[in-house]
């Protein structure tokens, strides 16, 4: 350089770029925004039951509609991952699932009540990233036509045949708390990887029902099971009649022994998230707030709404928080109870 020694002008330039570094590194990088995440990705939605039953059917159906609430409208992918009665999926999605908001998931409803009562969870219920339920809902034991087991009072004196899942299945768990509390000679033939197989062999009569079967599914995917008249509907599950179901009896009105009550009602309030969806615990508050959002606002769609009428899926939300607050109080239930509900959904 003209009147600029070499090295005067090596020194000068050393400084700028070391002010230049200095600078560019003192400055934290720009946050990316939740729109700029999800924007051209795919998210993962599990679902912990095999194809064609009703939890698919409602994973399916928030999936077509949740994303375009999603700032960046990702794409939400339905991925079944049977197993354990949707335990297999529960696991993955707190321990192994990616923790960025990528990765949603559906599972049995009793799933969040797991690890109180039998081994095999490796998660706590309450740290889930509750999204919300699409419903709630009753659960009921059926039979088929051709069954000698009619009714609740031959259910309860007759021997009968329910297929079952595995351990922590509610076909499983509901057949076992009506054998043991009520001793209903009930015979339980697990294996089966979802309720759509165990109603498939129903009406190939390998077994004669199943318990802990959803009002919801009943009406969405076999409404002519009630037009024809193929299904005894034994009893309904839930803290309160379902004015749908006439004059099947309500299964807390079957005793009224204290403990008895009192094992009931710690199984069935899972009743009040029957079709829940959660994230991973630990996913970054501004995607967990844009989750939230889009599952409350998709609730309210009216696309979503109409299609679900077509198809005849029960919509009553219940929220996220309302979630978190029931989980919160069940995980806080005295441990002689929890002993003596476990036992009686385990043996």
């Amino acid at each position: 350089m003209p009147g600029t020694s070499p090295g005067m002008t090596w020194r000068g330039l050393c400084a700028i770029a070391i002010f230049a570094f200095a600078a560019s590194t003192a400055l934290p990088a720009r946050a990316q925004s939740v729109e700029e995440f999800y924007k051209g990705k795919n998210i993962s939605m599990l679902i912990g039951f095999s194809v064609g039953g009703g939890y698919d059917l409602y994973a399916r159906h928030l999936a077509r509609h949740m994303g375009k609430h999603i700032p960046g409208k990702p794409t939400i992918l339905p991925q079944n991952m049977a197993g354990a009665g949707s335990l297999r999926a529960a696991n993955f999605l707190y321990t192994a699932a990616p923790k960025d908001g990528s990765s949603i998931g559906t599972f049995s409803r009793t799933t969040g009540i797991n690890p109180l009562l039998e081994s095999g969870a490796t998660f706590d219920g309450t740290k889930f990233t509750w999204l919300g339920s699409v419903t709630d809902d009753v659960s009921t034991c059926i039979t088929w036509h051709t069954s000698q087991v009619k009714t609740w009072n031959d259910f309860l004196t007759k021997p009968t045949t329910l297929g079952g899942q595995g351990p922590s299945s509610e076909p499983d768990i509901f057949a076992r708390l009506y054998k043991n509390v009520f001793g209903a000679p009930i015979k339980l033939v697990a294996g089966y990887p979802g309720t759509n197989e165990i109603m498939l062999a129903m009406e190939r009569g390998e077994v004669e029902g199943l318990c802990g079967l959803s009002w919801s599914t009943i009406k969405g995917r076999h409404a002519a099971w009630l037009r024809d008249k193929k299904i005894n509907i034994l009893v309904q599950a839930a803290f309160k009649k379902e004015p749908e179901m006439g004059d099947v009896p309500l299964i807390m009105d079957q005793t009224k022994d204290p403990q008895k009550l009192q094992i009931l009602k710690l199984i069935l309030a899972a009743q009040e998230m029957a079709r829940p969806f959660a994230a991973p615990p630990g996913i970054p508050a501004d995607r967990k707030a844009a989750l939230l959002a889009a599952f409350d606002a998709t609730m309210k769609d009216p696309e979503f709404l109409a299609d679900a009428k077509k198809m005849n899926i029960d919509v009553n939300p219940v929220s996220a928080k309302a979630l978190d607050t029931l989980l919160a109080e069940l995980y806080a239930t005295p441990k002689d109870v929890v002993q003596k509900a476990s036992e009686a959904i385990t043996k």
